[in-house]
Formats: C-alpha cells, structure tokens, sequence
C-alpha cells in the first residue's frame, strides 16, 4: 500500500469544498453475444465480464502439492510477489499473481473497480487455478489491499473455490477506526475533486518506511507500472473496503493465517487491534507476529520467515510456524 494517513492528509489539503457529486467507479463491461466465458489465455486470466487480467505464475515442482494466489496491495502489481514466487517454488508451491482491475496493466488503470467487482474477480480466479490445478491445496495471499480484498471474499455468501487464506498486513483502516477530521476531508474531496489524483509531497512521506528492503523500495521507485498519483474517489473506494475488511475479519470460511509486522506505520496498531477485537476469537484465525516486520512483509529484509510460514500454514493450518513467531499481542492497541 503507498498511500499513508499523513500523505492522505497533505494531500486532502489542496482540495476545497464545494458541491458533492457521485463517486466514480470503472462501468461493467459488457461481453460480446459469443463470449466463451472466463478462461485463462496465455498470460492474461479473462474475468466473467470480459475484463483482461494480466497475470505471472512462478513455478517449481511439474505437479506442485501447493498453489499460491497472489493479491497485491494499493497502487501495486502482481509483481509484488517477485520474491515469495520464487522462494514458495523451491518449496513445492506454485504461485500465480494477478494485476487487480485498476492496477499495472488491467482495464480502467487508477479508476476503483468498487468491492464487488474486485471480490467477483478473486472469485473467478481462484475457479480459474482450481481447474488448472485440481489436486493442489490452493490458497489466497493478500498483501495490504489484497488482503482487505480476501477478507471481504472469504466471508461472503460465496467464497473463493480455496482451501486457505493468508493476509499479509491486511489493510483494515476504514472510516471507523479514523479521526473525524481525516473522514470528512476525504468524503469531501472524492465527492467535490474525485478524479484528481494527488501524490503525497515529500515532507509528508518521508518519515514513513514501509520496509526495510532498500533495494526493495528502490525497484519500486523506478517501477512504470506503479501508481504515483491517487484519485481521490479511489481513495474513498479503499476505505469503504478497509471498512469491510475491518468489520468481516471474524466470518472468514477458510481456515486463515494473519501476519503482522511490529514495525507497520502504514497499517498502524489501532486499527489492527480493532479489526482483531471485533473478530473475536474465531476459530479459523490465526495470527503470526513479527517483531522485526515492515508493511510489505512479503518484500522485507525476513521476508524468508514469512514464506516458509505461509507454505507451513498452506499445507497444515495447525501445524506450528517455522519461524517459532508467536500471535499478535493481546495488548496490541496501546502500543
């Protein structure tokens, strides 16, 4: 995720109010009257509708025993799994990543898809992956947004055609658990200026680390297919979902694994422990705590700890983490 509350702020600043208009979300597409329906096409996965997604799959194994589903986060692309693909192949996994409607090369590139469309398509493509790889446990990764994508997924009346779910410092920073000037301010700018799209200055970021992999945050610097500049209408799109995600943590289907980085400033304590207080203490959650963990966990500098979890909890939810982490504190909101 690269949008962070201070340059949300700084960048809420440049808008005045005025009167409202509705939020912009990309329009259904309309298939032709000989559509085959959703099938996978050389390296793009087509969705029910028509849509296009472009996709990496990175393999190991002829006949992995598992299957990955990469979801990545705000303004990112499917390469963001560029080093769990390739570690998780050396285990026996193999994983496939998707550009999400709105993101790297899918249609409507910095226009928000809205929640459902964007559910619709995780849904579409884990069916796709199912029937590509039939006897592999499959599970969905989401990273950041991703992770806020799964959770909405996960606990709707029809879940992804998947066996487990791993959320990778889900994104859970809804309209609920923000200060009542940071709501206003944007439930104004995405009605009065929703098509601007503002990138947070430099004073305003440059406190903020979302890991600890320079080389990391370098690549991604230089990266064409990243989104610099953010609408917006997208941003308010984002927090309805962070509000969903924060609210429906506690009714996922699937036995589910939460991983969470002591050091986040991009998802910060509170509106974690919130998300966490308001699932309660279902049994298909589990939380793993990294003390020395950024944002982009799947991208940190321990990273590797992370990827042999995740492939541990793929294989058995129950079965203990390899890296020896404990759950998220109980006391995780006044830290």
């Amino acid at each position: 995720m690269r949008v962070s509350r201070r340059g949300l702020m700084a960048s809420l600043g440049l808008v005045g109010l005025g009167a409202c208009a509705p939020l912009a979300v990309q329009a259904p597409l309309t298939p032709p009257e000989d559509f085959p329906g959703a099938r996978i096409d050389g390296d793009v996965l087509i969705m029910d509708d028509g849509a296009r997604l472009p996709f990496r799959v990175w393999r190991g194994a002829a006949e992995p025993w598992g299957v990955i589903l990469g979801l990545h986060g705000m303004n990112d692309h499917a390469m963001s799994f560029h080093r769990a693909g390739p570690a998780w192949a050396a285990m026996g996994i193999e994983t496939w990543a998707y550009d999400q409607r709105g993101f790297g090369g899918a249609p409507g590139r910095g226009v928000w898809a809205g929640e459902a469309r964007m559910v619709q398509d995780l849904r579409v493509a884990a069916s796709l992956i199912r029937a590509a790889r039939p006897n592999a446990i499959l599970g969905v990764a989401g990273e950041s947004m991703g992770g806020a994508v799964a959770i909405s997924a996960f606990a709707s009346a029809q879940p992804p055609e998947a066996h487990r779910a791993i959320l990778l410092a889900p994104a859970v920073w809804g309209w609920s658990s923000q200060p009542a000037l940071y709501r206003s301010a944007l439930w104004a700018a995405a009605r009065v200026a929703g098509a601007f799209a503002a990138e947070p200055p430099d004073f305003a970021v440059r406190d903020i680390r979302p890991t600890d992999n320079i080389p990391e945050l370098r690549r991604m610097s230089r990266d064409p297919k990243m989104i610099r500049a953010t609408r917006f209408d997208t941003l308010s799109g984002l927090v309805d979902l962070m509000e969903s995600a924060s609210r429906d943590l506690g009714r996922l289907r699937v036995p589910t694994l939460l991983a969470y980085g002591a050091r986040d400033d991009i998802i910060e304590k509170r509106p974690m422990a919130l998300a966490l207080r308001r699932a309660g203490d279902p049994p298909s959650l589990r939380t793993a705590w990294y003390s020395d963990g950024y944002h982009i966990l799947n991208r940190d500098l321990q990273a590797h700890s992370v990827f042999a979890d995740a492939a541990a909890f793929l294989r058995d939810p129950d079965a203990a983490l390899p890296s020896g982490t404990g759950p998220i504190p109980d006391d995780l909101g006044s830290r």
